[in-house]
């Protein structure tokens, strides 16, 4: 029985070794869980979703551009400035505009433009490339992947430089909450666009790029989790205690066809 007992443990002792070190990786390692809910989970936020914005637009000089902003809440800005910065582009040709400023949590809209330039461009070329425009806190979380920058690199150098573009905005408020309970606001967004050509009221064409938002009323939390410690414990003594009750029964099995296997070599000698 010895001998048949020694390979037997052997392979026990790898497989227990083998399934702990799984259990413990598991343990040691987080799970995000995720919900829905409805309600407005920054509410010191003062009714306001930070904005960061930046785009570049290489054909149209920096003291053309402006950022105007409006909503139903009765705001109408034309030509913000605080916390924005203009770089030039291409010899002063075109422009990087970086921005970053607040909205209030309601529908509305935001966009580049040349209103509120002193004199208007006869050719205002508005393509452009996005790299940048998200809502709230960044959010960078390894097993969380959401549209928190769903414009990120759209391109439409390619479009007709008189064309307006609309992209229209639905914002999901999110919510991370770590291990120490600690919670990040940030919002992701879904978005459409389409392109085309408006006139103004003197027939003359003034092209924008507008960034019309609407806010869901879902919100969705991430909570980051570990599994407890008893649930731990209780798997690690399942599984020494089922390996070895297996091991127990197939070293029976080999005891006995070994003894069964004696018995027949003998009678046969015999």
């Amino acid at each position: 029985p010895l001998l048949t007992s020694i390979p037997v443990s052997v392979c026990c002792c790898l497989f227990i070794l083998f399934l702990f070190l799984s259990e413990l990786t598991g343990f040691i390692a987080t799970e995000i869980v995720n919900e829905l809910y409805v309600d407005d989970p920054d509410k010191d936020s003062g009714g306001k979703i930070e904005v960061n914005l930046n785009i570049s637009l290489p054909n149209l000089h920096c003291e053309l551009v402006g950022l105007d902003i409006q909503d139903e809440m009765g705001r109408h800005e034309v030509g913000h400035i605080d916390n924005s910065m203009k770089i030039p582009l291409n010899n002063g040709d075109g422009c990087r505009f970086e921005g970053h400023f607040s909205i209030n949590k309601v529908p509305g809209n935001f966009h580049v433009s040349t209103h509120s330039a002193t004199a208007q461009p006869q050719n205002p070329d508005m393509t452009h490339v996005i790299h940048k425009l998200s809502f709230g806190d960044k959010l960078q979380v390894h097993n969380v992947h959401g549209a928190f920058n769903a414009l990120e690199g759209a391109d439409k150098l390619s479009s007709n430089p008189l064309a307006s573009h609309d992209y229209i905005l639905k914002i999901v408020p999110t919510v991370y909450e770590d291990m120490s309970g600690k919670q990040r606001y940030s919002y992701q967004y879904t978005v459409a666009n389409k392109e085309y050509v408006a006139y103004s009221h003197t027939g003359r064409i003034i092209p924008a790029i507008w960034f019309r938002y609407d806010l869901s009323p879902i919100t969705v939390k991430y909570t980051e989790r570990r599994q407890p410690l008893y649930r731990f414990i209780t798997s690690i003594c399942a599984i020494i205690g089922g390996t070895f009750t297996v091991a127990g029964i197939l070293d029976s099995c080999i005891f006995t066809a070994s003894e069964a296997w004696k018995k027949i070599q003998l009678g046969k000698m015999q």
